[in-house]
């Protein structure tokens, strides 16, 4: 298992492209160690919230030994994205000053296809277990967020994860909730190892990994607007719900294997 790592920090310096995928205008772009990321925008979408999930759900996933790109801080300037000729883009990039948050870019990394690729049992159970334990709504037959890599399987994108902190209104009770939309990951019918894997997972995931993970999150993405809670105490419900739906993980594996059942 990977140790939890500091996240490094990079500098912006070219815009390459934009990926058009949902709302959230991701894009490629350079930064000043010279290589590609693809880099999610604090002003896009879910603002901030979605950095987070992102961070959160990608560094538990290295917790746990599974494949990721490495997540780096990405700072872009104040001047970035002035001679930007897309209206949209020029405003996104504006509106993204300060800290974002960038994975490196996977080149020449084609999309994930349950058809072609088959994911043996350890892997497909390890996989909907850590979806199941973050809430991730994201990874169905329709858009599973995952790529092959160097004929490798990795896992992308995580901002759609923890949303009970769209609301931010009773994390405990959606911490000890199942997860129903389970039913839709593109993996579950290979998921046949989940109490396996919950025994092994409990036992990497301790509160001082979950706590190092947590305290990654700057202060500048835990000040929302109408929130009277400091960014510390934003990190405490952080950990609490993480560590309570640890906890309490059988309910959501329970749910997972009964959606399971179902479909085979």
């Amino acid at each position: 298992m990977a140790d939890i790592p500091q996240l490094r920090a990079v500098n912006v310096t070219r815009y390459v492209t934009p990926l058009r995928e949902g709302g959230s205008l991701p894009a490629i772009a350079e930064a000043d160690d010279s290589f590609n990321y693809v880099l999610k925008f604090r002003g896009a979408g879910h603002g901030t919230k979605a950095l987070i999930a992102e961070l959160i759900g990608g560094e538990i996933a290295r917790a746990l030994g599974l494949p990721v790109p490495e997540l780096v801080f990405a700072d872009l300037d104040e001047a970035f994205g002035r001679t930007e000729a897309d209206e949209e883009i020029q405003d996104l990039l504006q509106a993204s000053r300060g800290l974002n948050l960038a994975m490196h870019y996977l080149s020449g990394a084609i999309n994930f296809d349950p058809v072609v690729t088959t994911v043996e049992a350890k892997m497909a159970s390890q996989i909907v277990w850590l979806d199941a334990y973050i809430t991730n709504v994201d990874r169905t037959f329709r858009n599973t967020n995952m790529l092959i890599w160097h004929r490798e399987l990795w896992l992308i994108d995580h901002g759609a994860s923890l949303y009970f902190h769209h609301s931010f209104d009773d994390p405990e009770g959606h911490a000890r909730s199942p997860f129903a939309l389970i039913k839709d990951h593109v993996l579950l019918p290979q998921a046949s190892l989940l109490e396996e894997v919950d025994t092994e997972y409990k036992a990497l995931l301790t509160q001082e990994k979950i706590r190092a993970i947590v305290n990654l999150l700057p202060d500048t993405w835990l000040q929302w607007e109408g929130l009277d809670q400091t960014p510390e105490q934003v990190r405490d419900v952080y950990f609490q719900f993480l560590t309570t739906r640890l906890n309490n993980s059988q309910t959501f594996v329970n749910q997972a294997q009964n959606a399971r059942q179902a479909l085979i």
